[in-house]
């Protein structure tokens, strides 16, 4: 079988090394050189496609491996010291699942006996119903973990394998049963590399080749194995140089050859010091002069063009994404204290937080809650936010993080991220759905919340969702669990800042806030979108106020305009007369603003009665006394149309509550008790403002009232009914949804593309670069 090479690896590295690699290889190291061990890993990282080299190029059958992946799909395989099993399965569900993904097609019976007999095979079968645990939590022995995870690359039976100390941690019999399943792969026409430290005289005998580095990743010896030991005597004139085994058990000792390579310099007081007789590098010598070429000359041949067959054959997206979400479900329901953690946290924070809010009022000695006066409202659906925002984050932070082993494993796959990602989705969203729910269950019952249990989950499901979404990006971004809730608050902070609850907008540093609008910052802000959502459902479409909230609107708008709008736009009107009176130009600020608000009042919905459009046309130096006359009468004739439009709107008001009492037999004040909150309603009409209208930028802002003006645009003050988004004027409810489910799409693109670790790699990268500068 050594004679026969059916598939053939050429490897051109930096020193313009050909090798050529048979079926089976042995890299031997000294565990006592950390400096080799990271040459060994750079070396196998290099020939298994995971690192790409800076000069040179890896080949197979003349296919390059770095730069035509599509074309050996499924062809490279690696086992790896790490474990890479998932704790919470059985022995035979983590085995059963990565079969379900190189199988495409099989159907069950098939690969439930490939996995039956691969475990039989590993000596695994009787304990394949044992869940595996972890290493900490041990359900399962060491041994029994290492064969599992060598099966787990076994039974697809790559065509090129590459072997990281599948002996470490098993016993001389374990040992050599792996070693024989190895060695079947070989037989088969695989080529298998294997990395191993100091291998029994049984194993060792095992290999067809043997190739030893030195310190400094020098190679020193390539070739068969036994005779490796007659090359190093040689070297060194050992005695008894042409004896490979001993004579009357036919054993190797394998360590005999790190004794001959590592012997120290004996000093002239015949102690051994730490200098070696010969140097790495005086071995390498050796080795081209007797090795090097000999070897190239006897195995180079032309590459073969056929690209090598495999068994391999992945499943369509689709079907991953269901493994996936199987086998992730399966191993979360498996962890008990993940589950009762997960599923009780919601409705006890839910139970804490509402319980600590419901506030009651004193009446005539009976304590007696009504959700008209509980003043904590306002809070409970800013905590509501928060505590999604919370619950998403930590359940997906370590989701990514924590799959890093496995990840790494089945990269050689070459399985869909997209596939694995979305199978993320599916199971965190269907956990956030639960935990929002349970949430606003318990906490609108205790709250006497009525008729908002269906809008409360939606908004704090599409938070959660988006809480998801931007953990999964963490747990992708970092390299430690650590630093990963160190780096949640960073991220909660600014949302509960920047939310326009704890600290108004306009009130924040002047180079942050805004009069106008939601600053910047704020948009960006989860917590703002949610809460105003919530905020604004709750006043607008309570049972109590969504029947007048029309009437109300048109009230608060004529009479904002009448007692406040009207009034300053008149004094201002008085201004620029005495200043005609002193002889002098109108200032022309006092001029712009005036035309702004009258440019703003022809659009105005409420009525139809326009300034004439001529005054608006002029320039400050061009406007005289007579324009400003008119002005004041359009003002005075706007505050009469105001006026009746009050007037209008109360008395419809009127009506409609006499009407729904004569027909209901109820009255006005008992929902209004039931439904509507008289802090949130303080909270939204702004009542704590003492300014109602304020200049900013050139234009009159008011104040009051935010939750009575509707948005002809998609930015807008804090608490707008409604606002314009793709031209369409919809209620901010929708809008808001709308936005949070825009910006989780956001950071999926992200995610999909490792936006942050590529982000974070580049500082890594810059702060390299300016050390070396």
């Amino acid at each position: 079988n050594k004679k026969i090479i059916k598939e053939v690896t050429k490897f051109k590295y930096n020193l313009s090394i050909l090798l050529l690699i048979t079926e089976l290889l042995l890299i031997i190291i000294s565990s006592d050189h950390a400096e080799i061990w990271g040459v060994i890993t750079t070396l196998l990282n290099l020939l298994n496609a995971t690192t790409a080299p800076t000069s040179g190029e890896v080949l197979i059958n003349g296919i390059n491996i770095h730069h035509q992946k599509d074309e050996l799909e499924g062809i490279i395989g690696y086992i790896s010291q790490d474990d890479l099993l998932m704790d919470d399965l059985t022995v035979y569900q983590n085995l059963y699942y990565n079969t379900k993904l190189c199988f495409d097609g099989l159907n069950e019976l098939s690969i439930n006996r490939k996995v039956s007999d691969m475990l039989m095979s590993i000596g695994l079968y009787e304990i394949k119903d044992l869940k595996v645990g972890s290493p900490l939590n041990k359900k399962i022995s060491g041994g029994q973990r290492k064969r599992l995870n060598i099966a787990l690359e076994l039974i697809r039976e790559p065509s090129v394998l590459f072997v990281d100390e599948p002996t470490s941690g098993l016993s001389s019999r374990d040992s050599e049963n792996i070693m024989d399943l190895l060695n079947e792969l070989s037989l088969k026409g695989k080529l298998v590399f294997v990395v191993i430290h100091q291998p029994s005289s049984e194993i060792f005998k095992m290999f067809d080749n043997l190739m030893i580095l030195d310190t400094g990743g020098y190679p020193i010896y390539y070739g068969d194995p036994v005779d490796s030991v007659i090359y190093f005597k040689e070297a060194i004139k050992h005695v008894g140089a042409n004896e490979s085994e001993c004579q009357s058990c036919g054993n190797v000792n394998p360590e005999l050859i790190f004794n001959i390579i590592e012997t120290k310099v004996v000093d002239e007081y015949g102690q051994i010091t730490a200098t070696r007789k010969v140097t790495p590098k005086d071995w390498n010598d050796l080795y081209k002069e007797k090795l090097q070429q000999k070897m190239i000359e006897e195995s180079y041949q032309d590459p073969i063009p056929e690209k090598p067959v495999g068994t391999y054959k992945k499943p369509s997206k689709l079907k991953q994404i269901a493994v996936f979400v199987k086998r992730d479900m399966l191993s979360k329901l498996a962890n008990n204290q993940f589950m009762l953690i997960n599923f009780l946290e919601a409705p006890v924070l839910a139970f804490i937080l509402a319980y600590l809010v419901r506030f009651f009022a004193e009446n005539t000695g009976e304590s007696t809650y009504f959700f008209r006066f509980n003043e904590n409202i306002p809070a409970f659906l800013f905590m509501s936010v928060v505590v999604a925002l919370f619950m998403g984050l930590t359940v997906s932070a370590e989701e990514i993080i924590s799959d890093q082993k496995i990840l790494k494993r089945e990269k050689f796959l070459d399985l869909s991220r997209l596939s694995y990602l979305n199978s993320k989705l599916i199971i965190l969203f269907a956990i956030s759905a639960i935990q929002t729910f349970s949430f606003v269950v318990v906490g609108n019952l205790i709250l006497g919340i009525d008729g908002m249990l269906l809008p409360y989950w939606m908004v704090l499901f599409t938070t959660s969702c988006f809480a998801n979404v931007l953990g999964l990006n963490i747990s992708a971004s970092f390299s430690s669990v650590k630093t990963i809730y160190i780096f949640i608050p960073i991220i909660l902070i600014p949302q509960l800042l920047l939310s326009g609850v704890i600290v108004k907008f306009d009130k924040l540093n002047p180079t942050l806030s805004s009069e106008s609008n939601v600053p910047m910052a704020g948009e960006l802000m989860t917590s703002r979108w949610a809460f105003e959502a919530l905020a604004t459902y709750q006043f607008i479409n309570n049972d109590y106020d969504k029947k007048y909230f029309h009437y109300d609107m048109i009230n608060s708008q004529s009479n904002f305009k009448k007692n406040f709008w009207i009034k300053e736009l008149e004094s201002r009107c008085i201004q620029m007369q005495k200043t005609f009176r002193n002889g002098e130009l109108i200032k022309e600020n006092d001029w712009s603003v005036l035309q702004i608000e009258l440019r703003k009042e022809n659009q105005s919905e409420l009525h139809d009665y326009k300034a004439d459009e001529t005054w608006l046309a002029l320039n400050h130096k061009e406007v005289k006394s007579a324009d400003v006359v008119r002005i004041k009468n359009y003002l005075f004739q706007l505050e009469k149309i105001l006026i009746d439009i009050n007037v209008e709107a109360n008395d419809a008001k009127n009506t409609l509550v006499y009407a729904l009492n004569k027909k209901d037999k109820i009255k006005a004040s008992d929902e209004l008790y039931e439904y509507s909150n008289s802090s949130l309603y303080d909270l939204l009409r702004n009542k704590s403002e003492a300014d109602k209208l304020v200049e900013s930028e050139g234009e009159l802002i008011q104040k009051s009232d935010p939750i009575y003006q509707p948005s002809k645009r998609f930015r807008s003050i804090f608490f707008a009914p409604a606002k314009t988004l793709f031209g369409k004027r919809m209620s901010t409810f929708w809008v808001n949804n709308i936005v949070i489910w825009m910006m989780s799409i956001f950071l999926f693109i992200v995610l999909y593309f490792d936006g942050f670790l590529r982000l974070f790699n580049s500082f890594d990268t810059i702060k390299s670069f300016l050390s070396k500068k």
